[in-house]
């Protein structure tokens, strides 16, 4: 059986969640494999042989660390070029995309990007695509090269299917070309204790109809309560409200938790962008006709500013 190749990413040391679901993945196209940029230790190679990595490569050269995405392609063109996996799965971000996509010119390979599914086909990998602002649903496989394909954070449950990873070094010479930029610092955001937007299988979400920055708070109490993130639309952070960082939307970042709970949205259609892939759409919104009720599961008509406390006493409550 053919290896599968996932890049894994890493927060703090910690394999993210993100990496574990395309090793779910990876599993229906093939035999799964990881590629390590940076150090591992026994616990990184534990959490990957856990979730079905049958062989762990690791590249350990401090360009990697030293340098923007760059060197990070070398290292996957290096050991696709070594293993000649049947696919490589990339999570699908910024620092993933670009690295998907510089491996590709270089392996002179097809790529197809933010896929939300893969299955595999009768000649390779095929990834399913919301396009159009989730719109429409497209179905896609890449015809030439070893295909490359980024996944969206949150398309798959991770599964665990434990195996002993062989741990194999892989030196790798990294490209003059490749260090124009380095990095001079690094500063870590001051933590709110709460899931990264990309990996969070719960998403409360607020808009313009909070009222204000306060009343975010009652979001961020129920999203503690349900163990997700908070997010915001364009609105909401426009106002002020809500930082940048945390919008979702055309102009924003895409997900696609488990448990998408809308408050106060609208629901325009550069925020359905990036959040109509999610499995289950919650919305609370006092106006009968906001297009939002066009695509939730559940609509709730009435105040978020009454709706919400009473949801969030009944989690709490459900949870003591």
């Amino acid at each position: 059986m053919a290896e599968i190749l996932v890049l894994v990413e890493r927060s703090d040391g910690t394999v993210r969640k993100a990496t574990l679901e395309l090793l779910t993945l990876a599993r229906r196209l093939g035999e799964p494999a990881a590629l390590v940029c940076g150090p591992s230790d026994d616990s990184t190679g534990k959490v990957l042989g856990e979730h079905g990595a049958t062989r762990v490569y690791v590249v350990d050269n401090p360009d990697l660390e030293d340098y923007l995405v760059a060197p990070k392609a070398d290292a996957l063109v290096a050991v696709v070029k070594k293993a000649s996996p049947a696919a490589v799965l990339v999570t699908s971000g910024k620092e993933g995309t670009e690295v998907a996509a510089r491996t590709a010119v270089r392996l002179d390979s097809g790529i197809i990007t933010d896929a939300v599914d893969v299955v595999a086909g009768e000649s390779g990998p095929v990834a399913t695509q919301s396009v159009f602002a989730g719109t429409w649903t497209a179905q896609s496989e890449v015809v030439r090269g070893t295909p490359i394909i980024t996944v969206r954070p949150n398309a798959v449950v991770p599964e665990v299917a434990p195996t002993e990873p062989v741990v194999e070094s892989v030196q790798v010479e990294i490209d003059e070309s490749s260090r124009g930029s380095r990095v001079v610092q690094r500063t870590p955001k001051t933590g709110t204790g709460r899931p990264d937007l990309a990996d969070a299988s719960v998403v409360v979400a607020g808009g313009r109809g909070m009222g204000s920055a306060e009343g975010f708070e009652v979001l961020e109490r129920l999203a503690d309560a349900l163990g997700g993130a908070v997010a915001a639309s364009r609105a909401a952070t426009d106002l002020g409200w809500y930082g940048h960082d945390f919008q979702i939307g055309q102009t924003g970042k895409t997900v696609a938790p488990q448990l998408y709970l809308a408050s106060g949205i609208s629901g325009a259609i550069q925020h359905r962008a990036g959040m109509q892939g999610s499995r289950t759409i919650v919305a609370i919104n006092k106006d009968p006709k906001a297009p939002i009720f066009a695509i939730a599961d559940l609509g709730v008509v009435g105040d978020a500013h009454a709706v919400l406390p009473a949801l969030v006493a009944e989690v709490e409550r459900r949870k003591a």
